[in-house]
């Protein structure tokens, strides 16, 4: 792969304009729409012009709002290439039924929104048409990035600006480490409007010079004469695409073209890793990332040691584990010193769009992730947890994911989060949830029976849970990350419980 520092999108686009094909998008009607690296400088060179014209000036905050996926690429693109801060919003919500959409909107700090829908019956923005079209003249700019906040799940949400250089920096690494190149074809399933698609998938094969087939949501049917069809050679996962696609279907084979499946956004238990790649035989990168980091953070490598359980190798960013309570010393035993996860580096913000935040630096320039993990001895890094999800019984640590991980090893269980409940005179004991591959009260009651047997055998006694609770499905993000304040609130369907001694 070329050498990209220091390109702008602009500029890449540009070197990469005689290529072939660079996007392809499955459509649900007639057949498949498809981008040229060529037609992609002229469309983002329109939507240069057209936000110019629209009074835009480079450095303008612009909400996009785009659920095509050639469309969205566009317009993403441009807006970036043209110097503007660009803010993928959820195309799945109903804006107008929202109420908190104003204040969102709000803390954007939005110029306009770009939408390819009516303007949002409460919104006072302006909202113009998201068109595309073609013109030769660029106006090229290396202003600008992404605009995004989080969800503010666990508290207040954080706003963050990451520049071009920034979002550039980690695609390069991406592409260096998966090893990318013009024959490559990667087929993303995850949205686009979250920070993982935008720069593993969008930006990463941008700089590779290398196609891209995007799926506006995953599809479990037909995925894998889909990933033939298109002669994929990575795939851009998640844990929860990962274990649908862990069982092949009647009539359903593997493509040979396949070198590794990417995942993100959560834990992969390293049984279910094992498992997979003795049966489906395509090895599974486990990485970690955040926005803040534009994305990555630690990749397993493609070539060499893949520990199982661990999110890897960092690359391209500094990082160490502090501890996180300063009058406690972590590990004994012979257990790992469990820290707090910290990082710094060039694709890593130095601070959020508001102050809301600061205390998540610390003076000397380290942003504080906010998980707990470890290094092994050869620099490894493995994850245990997030801080707030800690369960600090009668001042013992409790880490949920150990937990979880033995519960997943049990036959029928789809999936496990374990959260902190309170109590009187312990302060928190574990309480486990899962969702089962079971229909019947009388299954869902073995299943948890085979569960209770096995934390039995694997857990100390403080850190089995003094229940199950069995749930239809969990609350999830839009990557499948497991939402645990539902959970915390009660704001679950709960169909068996399973009290444990």
């Amino acid at each position: 792969m070329q050498s990209n520092e220091r390109l702008s999108v602009a500029q890449l686009i540009l070197r990469h304009r005689s290529n072939s094909l660079f996007a392809q998008a499955p459509q649900e009607e007639n057949g498949r729409r498809t981008l040229s690296f060529a037609e992609l400088f002229t469309a983002t060179n329109f939507v240069a012009h057209y936000y110019r014209d629209l009074g835009l000036t480079p450095g303008d905050r612009v909400g996009l709002l785009v659920a095509q996926p050639v469309d969205f690429i566009i317009h993403f693109l441009g807006g970036i290439s043209a110097g503007f801060w660009m803010a993928p919003l959820d195309p799945t919500l109903d804006y107008d039924a929202l109420p908190s959409v104003d204040s969102h909107l709000a803390s954007l700090d939005l110029t306009m929104v770009i939408a390819d829908r009516p303007q949002a019956a409460t919104s006072d923005l302006a909202w113009h048409d998201a068109p595309v079209g073609h013109r030769d003249d660029d106006l090229p700019s290396d202003l600008g990035g992404i605009l995004l906040s989080s969800s503010g799940t666990t508290g207040t949400p954080k706003t963050m600006l990451l520049s071009q250089q920034q979002i550039l920096t980690t695609a390069t690494n991406i592409a260096r480490h998966n090893q990318l190149g013009p024959a490559d074809v990667g087929l993303n399933p995850l949205p686009l409007w979250h920070i993982n698609a935008e720069v593993v998938a969008v930006l990463a094969s941008l700089v590779a010079g290398s196609q891209l087939v995007l799926q506006r949501r995953f599809k479990r049917s037909d995925f894998w004469r889909l990933a033939g069809d298109v002669n994929a050679t990575w795939i851009n996962a998640v844990p929860a695409i990962v274990s649908h696609l862990s069982v092949l279907r009647d009539g359903e084979s593997i493509p040979s073209g396949i070198r590794f499946i990417r995942s993100a956004s959560a834990p992969l238990p390293a049984d279910i890793i094992r498992n997979f790649e003795s049966t489906i035989t395509i090895p599974i990168i486990e990485s970690y990332g955040m926005t803040e980091a534009a994305s990555q953070i630690c990749a397993n490598p493609l070539q060499g040691v893949r520990k199982a359980g661990s999110v890897g190798l960092p690359v391209g960013v500094e990082l160490q584990c502090l501890p996180f309570e300063s009058d406690e010393v972590l590990g004994s035993k012979g257990e790992p010193h469990v820290g707090h996860i910290a990082i710094k580096g060039p694709s890593v913000i130095s601070h959020y769009a508001t102050d809301a935040h600061a205390h998540r630096f610390t003076d000397d320039g380290w942003l504080l992730t906010g998980d707990l993990g470890y290094l092994d001895d050869d620099g490894y890094v493995f994850l245990v947890g997030r801080i707030d999800d800690v369960i600090n019984r009668s001042g013992e640590k409790i880490y949920p994911r150990e937990i979880e991980e033995v519960i997943l090893r049990v036959e029928g269980v789809v999936a496990s989060a374990v959260i902190g409940l309170p109590h009187p005179t312990l302060g928190a004991v574990p309480l486990a949830f899962v969702e089962l591959d079971a229909a019947t009260d009388e299954q869902r009651h073995l299943i948890c029976r085979e569960i209770a047997h096995v934390l039995d055998a694997s857990l100390g006694r403080s850190k089995r849970p003094t229940a199950i609770r069995v749930v239809d499905s969990f609350p999830r993000h839009a990557t499948g990350k497991i939402l645990r304040q539902p959970l915390r609130l009660g704001d679950v369907v709960v169909r068996h419980e399973e009290l444990l001694s």
